[in-house]
């Protein structure tokens, strides 16, 4: 996880800058696949409004961060309030330095003469992209510690994760209002939060905590498994 979170991290702040200082060959990059994405957008008008559908309901940020606080919501009824205010403080943060970078970089988003969708803001990085794997990777976080791979049900949850999180990323791009380095920015980012997340959380795990008489149980998902994670 360390070295995931490294990577990831090191590689979006490589992106940043290229980003941000217009490097032509990222430039010509991103136009030269946006524009492909654009005139088959126009020629598959069925097709277009599927992704338009898509994008503006189950991969929307808004549905991504419900999914997050439903998995926090759960985390506090099962009594795993350490972990419940793990995700939402994590899906919260995220947005912030979504927000953030969005006003640092102040990247324009695609221009069309034949728009088919639109955006509003900054365009790096992808709000959908990173929320998209901000919160399927907690909620992937979670059921890995709760609910072990290989029980049944585990790969169909892990694949709709990983689809939303692609197809987050997609419907975007090939609706024309962001640039592909947008959505990878979102990828990197958003995993690189939840890497870091994940860290800190075994990291408060591992710090000496006072007895607590009449304590509940059950406060640390995977605390009482053996010390597996």
């Amino acid at each position: 996880m360390r070295t995931s979170a490294a990577v990831s991290g090191v590689l979006a702040a490589l992106l940043l800058v290229l980003v941000a200082v217009d490097w032509p060959p990222l430039t010509a990059f991103d136009r030269s696949i946006a524009e492909a994405l654009h005139r088959s957008a126009l020629a598959h008008p069925g097709f277009t409004r599927l992704n338009r559908v898509l994008s503006d309901w189950p991969w929307d940020p808004w549905t991504m961060r419900a999914l997050a606080a439903a998995t926090a919501a759960l985390l506090w009824w099962r009594r795993e309030r350490r972990a419940a205010l793990w995700v939402a403080g994590t899906t919260l943060l995220a947005a912030g330095l979504q927000q953030m970078l969005k006003s640092l970089v102040g990247r324009e988003r695609p221009q069309w003469p034949d728009p088919v969708d639109s955006a509003r803001y900054a365009a790096f990085p992808s709000g959908h992209a990173m929320t998209a794997t901000v919160a399927c990777g907690l909620m992937l976080w979670v059921l890995a510690v709760r609910w072990p791979e290989g029980r049944r049900g585990w790969g169909t949850l892990a694949g709709a994760a990983v689809l939303s999180v692609l197809g987050a990323g997609w419907t975007r791009v090939y609706l024309g209002v962001h640039w592909p380095t947008d959505v990878l920015g979102g990828w990197l980012i958003g995993w690189c939060c939840v890497c870091v997340a994940v860290l800190t959380y075994r990291w408060s795990e591992r710090r000496p905590r006072r007895p607590s008489p009449g304590a509940a149980g059950g406060d640390v998902p995977g605390s009482r498994r053996g010390g597996k994670r």
